[in-house]
């Protein structure tokens, strides 16, 4: 899209990859508005949102673009907290960063700018490379992702911090954030504990012989470390299994164990898409893991090679035709 000229309202989160997509936009010529998006935090709980919207109101005004701040609060709480709460309770695996991006990032953001004249939305997630982003995207409404852009999409981080640089962006050397979207410096760990009731509960191995004890299964999901007191065994301990009902975990040396016999099918619901199944060819079913070539059929995933690894119930399969996202879904058994 050639920018010059268009309102262009940009979600800056006080982070420097935002902060360069604006400063980018700028200087294509486009009339850019920031919006510092408030989300729900925990009461009682500290929460860094004060300071990354003082971030954020600094780096407009070193830009020199009007600035708002948008209250989503109740679209947090309902979209991804409620969420995330309802699949740990379930024993499921929740990907709020995939529900916050639906609707938050790109549902009541993208509601607001549209309400004040804007062409289009723009983002700082990275669309391919060593950060891709795009995993979480698979949910977006077809017609919000079509009307944003993604000014850092194609950059390394290291291209995005020399260019924070260039523009004297006051959050130039700001560390990257952590935590799951707008809980910031918060775990999910801490949040979970002081929302769940947790009781201690004994951990099994892969032949179901007790080797610990864990603090409580609704903590944690498939692939996490757990810590174990009073384990037989040295560790690392590892999710593989649990029973909420029972508060139990089966949990083994290596974070996703071979198992036997392999399945070729992933089977999915809650489907997304932005272009035919028909042009899959490859599908990732956690972050940061691999992706594995294959084809759509029906509601399954249908790999080309065996998969031994214990999936992650809850957590989404996102969907690929060469480096193009095609859509994605939430596995289900």
């Amino acid at each position: 899209m050639d920018v010059r000229g268009k309102k262009i309202f940009i979600g800056l989160s006080g982070g420097v990859d935002s902060a360069v997509s604006a400063a980018l936009l700028v200087r294509a010529g486009a009339q850019v508005t920031g919006v510092f998006i408030k989300g729900w935090y925990p009461p009682g709980m500290p929460c860094t949102w004060a300071a990354e919207r003082r971030d954020a109101m600094r780096v407009a005004a070193r830009l020199n673009i009007p600035f708002f701040t948008l209250d989503a609060h109740t679209e947090y709480k309902e979209n991804v907290i409620d969420y995330l709460l309802t699949e740990y309770r379930a024993g499921r695996t929740p990907n709020p960063d995939v529900m916050c991006n639906k609707g938050v990032k790109f549902g009541a953001f993208y509601r607001f700018a549209k309400s004040h004249g804007a062409d289009a939305i723009a983002m700082g997630h990275y669309r391919q490379g060593e950060k891709d982003q795009s995993y979480f995207l698979w949910a977006v409404p077809k017609e919000i992702l079509a009307a944003t852009l993604f000014p850092v999409g194609n950059f390394t981080k290291n291209e995005v911090r020399a260019q924070a640089k260039r523009f004297k962006l006051p959050v130039a050397n700001k560390k990257d954030s952590q935590g799951v979207c707008f809980l910031g410096s918060i775990s999910i760990e801490e949040f979970l504990r002081a929302e769940l009731k947790v009781f201690p509960g004994r951990a099994l191995d892969e032949h179901g012989r007790v080797v610990g004890m864990h603090e409580g299964a609704l903590l944690f999901t498939i692939g996490q470390r757990v810590p174990l007191w009073g384990a037989r065994k040295k560790g690392p301990w590892f999710v593989i299994a649990k029973d909420s009902t029972k508060n139990e975990l089966r949990v083994g040396n290596t974070r996703f164990p071979v198992t036997t016999p392999a399945q070729h099918g992933i089977r999915f619901t809650n489907a997304n898409w932005f272009n035919s199944p028909m042009y899959v060819r490859e599908a990732q079913y956690r972050y940061r893991g691999p992706r594995i070539t294959g084809k759509v059929e029906n509601d399954h995933f249908i790999s080309s090679t065996p998969l031994h690894e214990v999936l992650a119930f809850g957590q989404s399969i996102v969907f690929y035709g060469n480096d193009e996202l095609i859509g994605g879904g939430i596995i289900s058994v």
